[in-house]
């Protein structure tokens, strides 16, 4: 939570009379809420009274609490960070102050964990069923390889282009709580008919209806999605940034740590088992952890800071971006009129910077200078938005063609035969190692020598290892078709089909997938934190929901680039990505995925050159009753001071 919705809400609050104050008794739990013999009137919140020591022991392992995090603020995003803190509100609505109060002393350790191990949940569950999709269309649905790449790739852009939706009705109808429970029932629903559909019957199903059903299932979960992905991580850093930016930071980090924890464990445990066992046990398991996620994100539903909808700008953001590219064409009537009008106008005013400025009512135009302030902010991170694309078409190659390549080299030793996914866990590997690493060591060893490791530089180098990955693959792929024109090849049964595969080790892969790992930590984790601070507060949701979409444009790009392609590749002989890889030339893509990629990096290191980060300012001190109500203490003076700027503050220039 801002400093700017803090204050709008403590001064809400002292117009409506006396601030009402919530006490917490030592298990966490408010005394509102524990009855005269000291039971707890709410069933959940008696489980939560026996879970909650074990829950805070585990949190122990997150030390957001440290002195380092506490006083620190990113080389990026520069945001003070005081120790005068506070609880903006509870989703009951009370507004309480704190002051120095840590981390583990204010109960937020076990409602940051419960998010936290909501979204490894959700993360498992969707992993669960997209990691084998391909081999699942292929063998139960009856498709070919290049139709099923297609539908991977479009559930995979689905998901993340709903979260721009997911975002705009948190911010505009049901709030972040609301709208991420109710994708989360939508979720379980979807879910649960991939059993249904992949459970051997006596009579089965017929493929038509099988189809059918397997395209409600994955609408139902990729809605889901998208309503979990652009709100829950907003909601848990919003639960922390009381806490200072060196919270917020480390929250992000430590959301993707369990992001991939979640996947981890889908792509050893479930794969192996939708692979050599059957599809209906592999698919019953994700059902039951995203009804555990249910069942975790209620539990501290009484504890969560939760902001009501404020309603969205978004409305007000098209028009203000439409009136102020009018007067740029030499046709229409508006515009030129717009542009005498402009030119008649003998003296320019000081503020007025760019188009977008003549919208503000400081200079005569109709809209908040806020609102034009917020506009301008978010078409400032649209371009940079944009070279995620690309990224994210070639980090969709691991469920994809790496996938295709795995199931044609060797999987099998002795009697034991690896799940083509498995590979996908040397990515998690490298995540699960690396953020730590870097979270604790590298980039707070890096600020103390002075060097200034920005977000615009973690994401370059992000997007320069994805490109060594596509690389590392086209020449795995010319040495697995060189030993197979040798005559050393095998066999390959997987599921219900037979491939014929290299005698070359799957685990020539693990370099490729390992630097998507480390340029996802680099890329994808720093994009999360780049978009989340660099959004206007009332606009989050949609921000979140915007950057979201950069990964579902990605997938939608590689399916086109699929088609695109083998048309023009079919035109002239051999389709580079045929239903059979063996007789294709998939060298060749990832050849062509690198000079893209190449090319965008480019393109990113123009449009990150010209940035200026949004420096919010965050901090606001409260009087002298707000801090006595909460930790007893009297005699402490203070002000409040006034809310920052619609854009989030000041400014600078540097990649």
């Amino acid at each position: 939570m801002s400093s700017y919705d803090l204050y709008q809400s403590v001064s809400a609050t002292s117009k409506r009379g006396p601030r009402e104050v919530e006490t917490w008794d030592n298990t966490g739990v408010p005394e509102s809420q524990v009855g005269p013999l000291g039971q707890l009137q709410d069933p959940l919140n008696f489980i939560e009274k026996t879970l909650n020591l074990r829950i805070i022991l585990l949190g122990r392992l997150w030390n957001m609490d440290s002195e380092s995090d506490r006083s620190e603020h990113t080389p990026l995003v520069g945001r003070k960070n005081v120790d005068r803190r506070h609880h903006a509100s509870t989703s009951s609505g009370v507004v309480t102050a704190v002051e120095d109060v840590s981390f583990w002393k204010s109960g937020r350790a076990s409602v940051v964990l419960c998010i936290l191990f909501t979204e490894l949940c959700e993360r498992l569950t969707f992993y669960s069923i997209s990691a084998n999709l391909v081999l699942f269309c292929t063998s139960v649905l009856k498709v070919e390889s290049a139709t099923a790449l297609t539908i991977s790739l479009a559930f995979t852009g689905t998901s993340f282009f709903l979260p721009l939706f997911g975002g705009y009705i948190a911010d505009t109808i049901a709030g972040r709580f609301n709208t991420i429970y109710g994708s989360a029932l939508l979720y379980l629903v979807g879910t649960a008919l991939l059993p249904a559909i992949s459970y051997e019957y006596k009579q089965d199903l017929e493929e038509p209806a099988k189809r059918a059903y397997f395209a409600i299932a994955l609408f139902l979960v990729a809605i889901g999605t998208g309503g979990i992905k652009a709100n829950v991580g907003p909601f848990g850093a919003q639960q922390l940034e009381e806490f200072g930016e060196g919270a917020i930071r480390s929250f992000f980090n430590w959301f993707y740590w369990f992001i991939n924890v979640g996947s981890g464990i889908s792509f050893s445990l479930v794969v192996y088992i939708q692979q050599n066992y059957n599809f209906f046990y592999g698919f019953l398991i994700p059902t039951v952890t995203i009804l555990l996620a249910n069942l975790l994100f209620l539990l501290k539903r009484r504890e969560y800071i939760n902001h009501p909808p404020e309603g969205s700008a978004l409305t007000n953001i098209v028009k203000i971006t439409a009136t102020s590219t009018c007067g740029r064409c030499c046709c229409c009537r508006c515009c030129l009129g717009r542009r005498e009008r402009r030119n008649s106008d003998p003296v320019e005013s000081p503020n007025i910077q760019s188009q977008f400025d003549y919208a503000k009512e400081s200079n005569g135009g109709k809209y908040l200078d806020s609102e034009v302030e917020s506009t301008k902010s978010i078409l400032r991170l649209l371009p940079i938005f944009g070279t995620f694309i690309l990224y994210w078409t070639v980090y969709n190659q691991m469920s994809s063609t790496y996938f295709l390549q795995g199931e044609r080299l060797r999987l099998k030793y002795n009697d034991f035969t690896l799940p083509a996914a498995i590979l996908n866990l040397f990515d998690v590997i490298a995540i699960l190692i690396l953020v730590p690493f870097f979270d604790r060591i590298l980039y707070p060893g890096l600020q103390k020598l002075g060097v200034n490791f920005t977000l615009l530089r973690r994401i370059g180098t992000g997007m320069f290892l994805a490109t060594c990955s596509v690389i590392i693959a086209a020449v795995v792929e010319i040495e697995r078709k060189r030993i197979m024109e040798e005559g050393h090849y095998i066999a390959q049964n997987l599921s219900t089909e037979t491939f014929n595969a290299s005698d070359l080790s799957v685990f020539v892969q693990i370099p490729q997938f390992a630097f998507i790992g480390a340029s996802e930590v680099f890329a994808s984790v720093t994009g999360l934190e780049f978009a989340y601070s660099q959004a206007p507060v009332a606009l989050q949701g949609v921000i979140m929901g915007l950057f979201l979409l950069t990964t579902g444009l990605g997938s939608y790009f590689g399916s086109l680039l699929v088609l695109i392609v083998n048309s023009i590749s079919g035109m002239y002989g051999t389709q580079w990505l045929p239903d059979d890889p063996n007789e294709g030339r998939l060298e060749y893509f990832f050849f062509l995925l690198a000079v893209l990629m190449g090319i965008n990096i480019i393109i990113y290191l123009v449009v990150a050159n010209s940035y200026e980060y949004v420096k919010p300012t965050t901090y606001i001190e409260f009087d002298a009753d707000d801090a006595a109500n909460y930790s007893g203490e009297q005699g402490h003076s203070g002000r409040r001071k006034q809310p920052p700027r619609a854009d989030g503050g000041t400014s600078e220039s540097e990649i």
